[in-house]
C-alpha cells in the first residue's frame, strides 16, 4: 500500500517524506513547486526524496481536478493521505489573496472527493494552523476553544478546512484529522519564515524587522517534533465525541518563547549580533501562540522535545552548509 503526500517538496512535506521512506513506506508525492518561494529550494528537496526507490513525484496543483483524479486513478492501492500541501503566510494573503482559497479551500475539497472514492482509505491526515485561534487571548490555546474570529484570510481558510472536513466526516464517514500546527522551524525550512529571515539578513548584516517593537511570544516547533506527530496521528482511527470520524489536534512545544529570546538564541548560534529594526504589529498577525497539547500526548503519545536552544543552532548548521556560508 501508498501514502499520499501532497506538499511533498515543500518543508514539512520533504521531512514527512522523508520519515516515511525511512520506515519503509511507499510515498506519492505531490506538488506543484509554486514560486511563492526559491523553486531551487523545493527542487533540492524533491531530488533527495527522488533518491529513494519507494518514491514518485507528481507535479500537479492540488486544485486541479482532473490531475488529482489521475492520480488516484494510477494509484488505487493509496490507503493513507497526508495533506500538507497550501498556499502559506499570513502576509502574503493580503497581497494574493485568490491564492490561498484556491490552494487551500478548492484544493482540499478536490483531495476529499478523490479520496472519498478509494476503496482502502484508512485516514486522511490534514495540515491546520494555529492561526486558527485568531483574537482569542485565553492561553494555552486549546482545540476545545471557539475559533469564530480569524484575523486573516490565511486563518480563514484554515479554519474552512476543518468545517469542510467536518462536513464530510458527516455526510462519507470520510476518517479526517486535522493538525494545528505552530511556528514550524528546522532544516530545510522556508525562506519566508522568521528563521530563515533573520539568518540570512544577520549573516549580510542588514537589520531585522521585528513586529509589534518585539513584544511577540511564539510556540516555536521544531521540524522533528512535528514530523513525529503527524506519524503518531496517521496510524490513529480518529474519533470525534460522538463518533464522528474527524478529530482537531495541536501540534506545538507546549513553551511560549519570547521572540526577543529566540534572536538572543540565534545570535549565539551565528557568533554575531542582530540590528533590531522594530516595527508595529501587522495586519493579520498576532502577538502570542502557544499549544495546549494534552490532547495530543494522551491520543497518540505527542512528545515534542527540541527547545530553541538545540533546534536554532540545528538550523543554523543547515543553513550555512546549504548556502555555503
Amino acid at each position: 500500500m501508498s501514502i499520499l503526500v501532497t506538499g511533498a517538496a515543500g518543508f514539512i512535506g520533504f521531512h514527512t517524506a522523508q520519515a516515511l521512506l525511512a520506515r519503509g513506506e511507499r510515498v506519492i508525492g505531490v506538488d506543484n513547486f509554486n514560486d511563492y518561494y526559491d523553486v531551487t529550494l523545493k527542487e533540492n528537496r524533491a531530488a533527495r526524496l527522488l533518491a529513494h526507490e519507494g518514491f514518485s513525484m507528481v507535479r500537479a496543483d492540488i486544485a486541479d481536478r482532473d490531475a488529482v483524479e489521475q492520480t488516484f486513478a494510477r494509484h488505487g492501492d493509496i490507503d493513507r493521505v497526508i495533506h500538507l500541501a497550501a498556499q502559506a503566510g499570513v502576509r502574503y494573503s493580503l497581497i494574493n489573496p485568490y491564492a490561498y482559497t484556491r490552494s487551500n479551500v478548492d484544493g482540499h475539497l478536490v483531495l476529499m472527493e478523490a479520496a472519498r472514492r478509494l476503496k482502502n482509505l484508512k485516514h486522511f491526515v490534514y495540515a491546520s494552523s494555529s492561526s486558527v485561534y485568531g483574537a482569542n487571548t485565553k492561553l494555552p490555546f486549546s482545540v476545545e476553544d471557539p475559533v469564530d474570529h480569524p484575523v486573516s484570510l490565511y486563518a480563514a481558510t484554515k479554519r474552512s478546512m476543518e468545517l469542510l472536513s467536518e462536513s464530510y466526516a458527516r455526510m462519507y464517514g470520510l476518517p479526517l484529522t486535522g493538525l494545528r500546527f505552530f511556528t514550524v522551524y528546522g532544516p530545510w525550512g522556508r525562506p519566508d519564515m522568521a528563521a530563515y529571515i533573520f539568518t540570512k539578513k544577520i549573516i549580510a548584516g542588514e537589520p531585522i524587522p521585528v513586529f509589534n517593537n518585539g513584544e511577540m511570544r511564539r510556540d516555536f516547533t521544531f521540524i522533528d517534533d512535528i514530523v513525529g506527530g503527524v506519524l503518531g496521528v496517521l496510524g490513529t482511527a480518529p474519533s470525534g465525541p460522538d463518533g464522528t470520524p474527524h478529530r482537531l489536534y495541536n501540534l506545538g512545544n507546549n513553551r511560549s518563547e519570547q521572540l526577543m529570546r529566540f534572536i538572543q538564541v540565534l545570535e549565539e548560534a551565528l557568533q554575531r549580533r542582530a540590528t533590531i529594526d522594530f516595527q508595529p504589529l501587522q495586519t493579520g498577525d498576532v502577538p502570542e501562540t502557544y499549544a495546549d497539547i494534552d490532547a495530543s500526548i494522551r491520543d497518540f503519545g505527542f512528545n515534542p522535545v527540541t527547545p530553541i536552544d538545540q533546534g536554532i543552532p540545528r538550523f543554523v548548521d543547515w543553513y550555512k552548509d546549504y548556502h555555503g556560508v
